[in-house]
């Protein structure tokens, strides 16, 4: 089904009003578990997807027992996005019960875009490098699920979206995702999943690991470079054939991508390429145009490979394992370099890095850095260096700054500085972005966090919606600071705030953006520019 994304032509939702604030508008589509509907949320002046769940209510004569069923299965799909706070992964806002009514909602990011079965669909299959770009993102986002705990289940191009204009890729619908230790839908006796994506081991019905969702990966990149997924057949039977006992061949089509799918699909989940190796290859082949393979040597067959020589630069994102000195160089030095971001959500924050008066940064549920995966450009390399060639993206000057940063903001944002460090404005004032840099405090990044957030009713007019949460950031240890204030003056607009804290090279640094709540998308984008493209020095 359609999930959070735009489409046109769709059916009205009568102007409902859900909890007092969530204006219902279009249809955006329809499934088995609820109806997405286009909606305003006039309490911040946002658009918003809103799905309305489905528990069998529709279907006379389904035992009381299932729905109860589809309801916990669709609450714990808001549950369960609702912990992964990450750039590629679709945002929860709320969760919406009302019981005298028995109706439940979801109340999600809107993205503006299509999904990538749509994508396909319309333009046909898309090129290597593109695809590359899309599943270094999925798998990051994949990553951070498995960290916490968390299977997706249901990895395919339906639940991609592709936001227009910027090429951010979303992963969405964890309808049928599992938290380890969890009760799985099969076990109720009925089969979950997309077949042509799905793992052998699940449909023998063993139990399921992050090498399912890997599994469903390698499928997706396939389907994204020829069109079709390797195992589509006919019929149900011929698909789970093709899944159990026909030979593999990917797509001649996948070209230097080959190697990473080929062990992507490897029947036995013991054998299967894992996610940290899948993002060291598919970030080495972004950055380089090098086949994976003769990137770097096969995790399976040299589990650690040590660089030549330590470097006191941190590794990518968290990355196991290392590319070998000459890859490291040409991925650091290569032209066209620039860094990434991926977001681990948790956070209370503002601007500023002073445990007291901060200025402005909004919540948007990100940031743990790794590698770019924005669309066309190259692959960044990490944050924190000075000597890596970054290109700023459209809109967007790089400035290097007196205070010894050098970063990208957006075109036209003017420098001030003070006490609590420095900011670029927009010509009408209204975002800022802001670097604070001190010597680092006791407690670290999040002591230094939670200290603002105790803080923030006293140094912030209508502080709300405060949250600290324990990140990384290029593998270091970080915390983000997410929340919502009054304007700055009577009258003013609502701002929200996103700040991220880090220690790196002896200091504390503190990135954050302030933006309208109207303006929050591009108080998101800058800020994930900005952390992308931060370099000491």
């Amino acid at each position: 089904m359609d999930h959070s994304h735009a489409m046109t032509g769709g059916t009205g939702g009568g102007g409902r009003l859900i909890a007092g604030r969530y204006r219902l508008g279009d249809q955006l589509g329809r499934g088995g578990m609820g109806t997405v509907w286009q909606a305003t949320d006039e309490l911040l002046g946002r658009q918003v997807a809103v799905k309305e769940l489905h528990f069998g209510g529709d279907e006379p004569g389904l035992p009381a027992a299932d729905a109860q069923l589809r309801r916990e299965r669709a609450l714990r799909e808001a549950r369960t996005v609702a912990q992964l706070v990450h750039p590629h992964v679709i945002v929860v806002h709320d969760i919406v019960e009302e019981l005298g009514a028995g109706l439940s909602y979801i109340i999600m990011e809107r993205i503006d875009g299509d999904s990538l079965a749509d994508r396909i669909a319309a333009d046909g299959p898309f090129d290597v490098r593109e695809a590359a770009r899309i599943g270094l993102a999925l798998v990051g986002a994949l990553r951070m699920a498995h960290e916490r705990g968390v299977l997706h289940r249901d990895l395919k191009p339906d639940n991609v979206l592709l936001e227009a204009g910027t090429g951010r890729v979303v992963l969405t619908d964890f309808g049928i995702a599992r938290l380890d230790g969890g009760t799985t839908i099969t076990d109720a006796g009925s089969f979950v999943g997309s077949p042509e994506y799905t793992a052998p081991e699940r449909m023998e019905g063993r139990a399921a690991g992050p090498a399912s969702d890997l599994w469903s990966l390698g499928v997706l990149l396939c389907t994204a470079v020829s069109g079709e997924s390797p195992f589509h057949r006919d019929s149900l039977s011929g698909v789970l054939c093709a899944v159990m006992h026909d030979p593999i061949v990917p797509p001649a089509a996948a070209g230097p991508l080959l190697p990473v799918v080929r062990r992507l699909l490897e029947r036995d989940p013991e054998r299967r390429l894992g996610a940290a190796e899948a993002e060291r290859l598919l970030f080495a082949f972004l950055a380089t145009g090098v086949a994976p393979d003769s990137a770097a040597p096969c995790a399976a067959t040299h589990p650690r490979i040590p660089l030549a020589a330590k470097s006191s630069r941190p590794r990518f994102g968290g990355v196991r394992g290392a590319l070998v000195a000459s890859m490291l160089v040409a991925v650091m030095a290569g032209a066209g370099a620039a860094t990434a971001t991926l977001f681990l959500r948790d956070g209370d924050g503002d601007g500023d890095s002073s445990g007291g008066g901060r200025t402005d940064s909004a919540p948007t549920r990100t940031v743990t850095s790794t590698v770019s995966t924005r669309p066309g450009g190259g692959v960044h390399a990490p944050t924190g260096t000075a000597d890596a060639a970054r290109t700023p993206p459209p809109g967007y000057r790089r400035v290097t700054d007196p205070a010894g940063f050098t970063l990208a903001v957006p075109e036209g944002y003017d420098r001030s500085a003070d006490d609590n460090g420095v900011s670029y404005l927009s010509p009408d004032k209204s975002i800022r972005v802001g670097v604070r840099q001190q010597s680092p405090v006791a407690g670290g990044p999040l002591g230094e966090m939670r200290r603002a957030h105790a803080k923030g009713p006293d140094t912030h007019p209508g502080y709300r919606a405060g949250k600290v949460t324990r990140t990384t950031h290029n593998g270091l240890a970080a915390a983000l600071w997410e929340f919502v204030r009054d304007g700055f003056e009577p009258g003013d607009e609502d701002r929200h705030t996103y700040d991220l804290c880090w220690e790196e090279g002896g200091l504390m640094y503190d990135v954050w953006v302030s933006a309208p709540v109207s303006r929050q998308d591009d108080g998101k984008r800058h800020f994930d520019t900005a952390l992308d493209s931060f370099a000491r020095g």
